[in-house]
């Protein structure tokens, strides 16, 4: 087994949370989520990314909120009652992601992931940790460090010193 399937399973006992974006369940390593809470109005900010929604107020915590339809360049929709934000914690730094449906947490067996395949050069699957082949369903294991590598999402902004 490899190092990175290793460390995927150690961390998170093998339980992911999964949602729907597009056509495709998506999952997460459980202990990357914080928590789901409604769609809410999201405050645009000037000279940001296009898949950079902007910020809501979370219990007075600002929290940047990316649309993961964009970030995958999936097409637009309409958001409906399913339409949820995934707030994640990515090294202290909190960070939501609009989702099409939060579907729940499942439990993975290391027999049924398999590493992010091999697609060809032109494909990028830097997002992707593996696929999850479970009896009925698939499900892509993000890389939430990596859908969020954007620094002005992860990194704290360093001052300039004068």
């Amino acid at each position: 087994m490899s190092e990175n399937k290793e460390a995927i399973f150690d961390e998170s006992g093998g339980k992911f949370l999964t949602f729907i974006c597009g056509d495709r369940e998506y999952g997460i390593q459980i202990m990357e989520a914080r928590e789901v809470v409604k769609m809410m109005e999201i405050d645009p900010v000037p000279q940001t990314p296009d898949f950079m929604k902007g910020i809501i107020n979370l219990r007075g915590r600002i929290i940047p909120v990316i649309d993961l339809r964009q970030k995958f360049n999936l097409r637009e929709y309409e958001k409906t009652a399913e339409s949820c934000i995934l707030v994640t914690d990515i090294k202290g730094k909190l960070t939501g992601a609009v989702i099409d449906q939060l579907v729940g947490v499942v439990t993975i067996e290391e027999k049924e992931f398999e590493e992010s395949p091999d697609l060809g050069a032109n494909i990028n699957t830097e997002f992707i940790r593996g696929i999850a082949k479970l009896e009925k369903r698939v499900i892509i294991i993000l890389n939430m460090k990596k859908v969020l590598s954007n620094e002005e999402l992860i990194e704290p902004r360093q001052e300039k010193a004068s």
